[in-house]
């Protein structure tokens, strides 16, 4: 049965969700509040730079590839992928790098070469993590969180004891490897996911799997390439998209959600699929008998961080950086903490270089640089221009000091984002950049459900509710709101 769908939101939630309502028959429009559809994976263009604003990492092609090859097509139908060889820098100090190599035989040599014997184990660690993947990523993250019945499946039940989900990863990681280079490195792909190593369930090793066997890559002229992709999909489904569209309200009755109100106007539709910020849609948007959850709840909710990020256009080339170069010459263990236990501006922070300049001229003019610098901090924390200067200043004094160039006098462009922005452009709740973190008290069933008891033709979908943070995730939870809606219109 073709119903009418409204989506709130162009991310990638959203867009998944709109394509694949779409191919089922139903009529979808997607309402979005910015000029652009990608919501945190816009994209902007400034003196010949084009910066991509937010996600910048491609890790899980597999998942891209599923959702493209469910309505026929590929991402080659859409955007050109190269595999990134070494997948990034490391920095440990002024001159003290490591490189990570994409060919899994000479990372092997690179960390036996760094600890005798852990060329073997890091075989055994990477095959329990594919295992994790494999499981992960392919079942658990399309279940829609509504029943503990939904985990009641012979192989994750024969399994759960190879999953690790009651073991942190930073004591999994420690009984295969000591050296604290190596550990560091494992356990970085975790910073974003909300939570102190010591408190994230070893089940994310899955990730070491996504970096180390499935690689790092790029999507040419950019990641906003794979929303011009989706959006092209969407079109060509049949989405119509809605600019400029804040939602003011979701119109109701008493028993169901009628439409959106827009611009003080009420736009009938059969069902809501809410991919903005799930805190905003239901603490703003609807009525408060409506809500299933109040803002004490919230106010308890442990949240990825949010991020202080730099667009920089540089007039001249810089060596000794790669198109992603980590910097861990200060204390992981100490930002962590400054981001989850005790939220504060980090003291020494560590921080991340993206430089998509290095492998595709797109980026910048030529013989320029396209920085984009980020460093994760704790949400809801005292956001103004003195406070994003100071960071400023210690970033670049720092890269300066550990890559040997300078910089600063070179800075043609300069942009700051961070929690104020993330609140006025996606209306993110506590300034937040990544969502809910993935503790084992918020998995699966223990997160914001994606169904509105209250409202029984609204879901949620995104990065505040099943499956979680990340661009795969997103898509995928696009994909099960979708399903799920689906499934409400089948029972009529």
């Amino acid at each position: 049965m073709s119903e009418n769908i409204a989506v709130i939101g162009s991310g990638f939630a959203g867009l998944s969700a709109a394509c694949s309502l779409a191919s089922l028959g139903h009529q979808v429009t997607i309402y979005e509040k910015n000029s652009t559809a990608g919501g945190r994976a816009r994209k902007f263009e400034t003196q010949g730079f084009t910066f991509d604003m937010g996600p910048s990492w491609y890790w899980m092609p597999d998942v891209f590839e599923r959702f493209f090859n469910r309505f026929g097509r590929s991402a080659k139908d859409y955007y050109h992928l190269t595999r990134l060889d070494p997948s990034y820098r490391v920095y440990f100090g002024q001159n003290d790098f490591t490189d990570i190599p994409a060919n899994l035989d000479q990372l092997y040599i690179l960390f036996e070469s760094i600890e005798k014997g852990s060329a073997e184990k890091l075989k055994a660690f990477l095959k329990e993590a594919e295992y994790k993947y494999e499981i992960g990523m392919n079942d658990l993250v399309y279940k829609p969180g509504k029943s503990l019945t939904e985990f009641l499946d012979t192989r994750l039940i024969s399994g759960v004891l190879r999953l690790h989900v009651f073991k942190s990863i930073s004591s999994y990681i420690r009984k295969f490897f000591k050296n604290p280079r190596l550990i560091q490195l494992l356990e970085f792909p975790v910073l974003f996911l909300g939570a102190m190593p010591e408190k994230t369930p070893a089940l994310y090793s899955l990730m070491n799997y996504a970096d180390m066997s499935l690689g790092t890559w790029y999507p040419e002229k950019g990641m906003y390439s794979i929303i011009e992709g989706m959006v092209s999909l969407a079109q060509e489904l049949g989405v119509k998209f809605e600019f400029n569209a804040p939602v003011d309200s979701i119109w109701m009755n008493e028993k169901k959600a009628l439409g959106l109100c827009i611009n003080n106007k009420n736009i009938p539709h059969d069902y809501i699929v809410a991919s903005a910020d799930y805190n905003h849609v239901e603490q703003k948007l609807l009525p408060k008998k409506f809500r299933k959850y109040n803002e004490d709840y919230w106010d308890k909710r442990e949240l990825a961080p949010s991020s202080l990020i730099f667009y920089l256009g540089v007039n001249k080339k810089i060596d000794n950086l790669l198109h992603h170069t980590l910097f861990f010459d200060k204390e992981l263990k100490q930002h962590a903490k400054e981001i989850y236990e005790t939220p504060q501006w980090p003291t020494d922070p560590l921080f991340y270089v993206c430089c998509p300049s290095k492998t595709d001229h797109y980026c910048a003019p030529e013989g320029m640089e396209n920085l984009f610098i980020l460093m994760p901090v704790a949400p809801a924390l005292k956001d103004n221009e003195e406070i994003r200067e100071k960071y400023y200043n210690l970033v670049i004094e720092r890269l300066e000091s550990l890559i040997g160039q300078n910089i600063k006098e070179h800075v043609i462009f300069k942009k700051s984002y961070a929690h104020k922005n993330f609140i006025e452009d996606y209306n993110a709740f506590k300034g937040n950049a990544y969502g809910l973190a993935n503790t084992l008290k918020q998995t699966a069933i223990l997160k914001p459900s994606m169904h509105s008891p209250k409202v029984p033709n609204l879901i949620y979908t995104g990065q505040l509710t099943v499956p979680g943070p990340g661009v795969p995730p997103a898509i995928v939870s696009g994909q099960v709101a979708a399903q799920e809606i689906n499934n409400l219109t089948n029972k009529i």
